[in-house]
């Protein structure tokens, strides 16, 4: 890239509204602004997020988050050369919100409209932060994905496996909601398994007596509640050191299926490159525990790699990654039109088979 561009994000794909400015110059990247509005607290009595819920809080939002955007940036819509915005996967409420925003943006201000896929957003965080070269291993790992992709280049993406049913993140979300811990719950989490025995339970690690890069956490999650209401009916109740331990459990348990996994793929993704060092990324809410952030830091470490986790504001749901996706798309001449649809599912490696449970319509991601 030499020209210098400027780039708007929208991003509203789940429970966070966001909005950015990022840059692209000779001197590298440079994100002006990033603003990120949460909805924890219009979904912690439900201990997750409800789509409706999000969706009108998105469509309330939405124009604030891009005002103060701009503001932050000293920008007026006039400087923006192109207009991102995630259009899939995610909730369809949220995604049509922000798709039908942009559209307006984009009408009233004459400027382009680019289309981002959400994981595409994830997965080209490291070359906004870092100005990683391709190719590249990304492990994405949130509360609604996890997936290992070999990234090529801004639109070519190969799936080295991922998981089958919950995401790491929906796991720890679940966890707490069984341990009576609130929501989110990944910090949750961690944070009660610091004072825990992690190895009082046994509990299993999935699919790590079978070859190959794919996971599940559906039946660990099953098997910590089976362990809780052991003790439920022995006890009564749950003590504070009961559910410290169960967290521990639960979390090394995620933390060993992601670091056994992980090597897998490295090991996969660089036999099939030609690079004097390889790297592998991480990005999610979920590369935000401690626990697990060491794990594929030694597992990197130990295959050779170099380990890159991206600021965590920027691993977890930003506008900022959507406007870099949008301005590598843009710069490779890539452009919609107001036809541009808002998708509850779009795979990134559109050759990979789907991956099992994605349902009738098609693979989620």
């Amino acid at each position: 890239m030499t020209n210098t561009l400027t780039v708007l994000g929208l991003e509203s794909s789940c429970d966070d509204t966001a909005a950015a400015i990022v840059r692209y110059s000779g001197a590298g990247p440079e994100v002006l602004s990033s603003v990120v509005w949460g909805q924890n607290e219009l979904h912690a009595d439900f201990g997750g997020v409800v789509p409706e819920i999000a969706a009108r809080a998105h469509a309330e939002r939405l124009d604030i988050c891009v005002e103060r955007a701009l503001d932050q940036a000293g920008l007026g819509l006039a400087a923006v050369d192109a207009i991102a915005v995630t259009s899939g996967p995610g909730l369809i409420g949220g995604v049509l919100s922000g798709v039908m925003c942009a559209k307006g943006l984009s009408v009233g201000s004459g400027k382009p409209l680019i289309g981002v896929n959400h994981l595409a957003g994830h997965a080209l965080t490291p070359r906004m932060t870092d100005s990683v070269a391709f190719p590249y291993l990304m492990l994405l790992v949130s509360g609604g994905h996890c997936q290992f992709l070999a990234v090529h280049s801004e639109d070519h993406f190969k799936r080295l496996g991922g998981t089958i049913d919950d995401a790491p993140g929906e796991a720890f979300d679940k966890t707490a909601k069984l341990l009576g811990l609130g929501y989110p719950g990944g910090p949750l989490v961690e944070q009660e398994a610091l004072t825990g025995d992690a190895n009082r339970f046994k509990l299993p690690r999935p699919l790590l007596d079978r070859p190959g890069q794919d996971m599940s956490f559906s039946g660990l999650k099953t098997a910590l509640r089976r362990a809780r209401d052991v003790l439920v009916a022995e006890k009564g109740g749950l003590t504070r050191q009961d559910r410290a331990d169960l967290c521990a459990g639960f979390q090394l348990a995620v933390s060993d299926t992601l670091g056994e996994k992980t090597r897998r793929a490295c090991l996969v993704f660089r036999d099939g490159v030609d690079v004097t060092q390889p790297v592998l990324a991480v990005a999610g809410g979920v590369a935000a525990n401690t626990v697990i952030r060491n794990r594929l830091q030694q597992v990197a470490d130990e295959t050779g790699f170099k380990f890159l986790a991206p600021p965590l504001k920027f691993c977890t749901d930003n506008a900022a990654m959507i406007a870099w996706a949008g301005l590598e798309r843009f710069r490779q001449g890539h452009c919609d039109d107001l036809t541009l649809a808002a998708r509850p599912r779009w795979p990134l490696d559109r050759e990979a088979a789907p991956m099992l449970g994605s349902g009738k319509k098609g693979a989620k991601a």
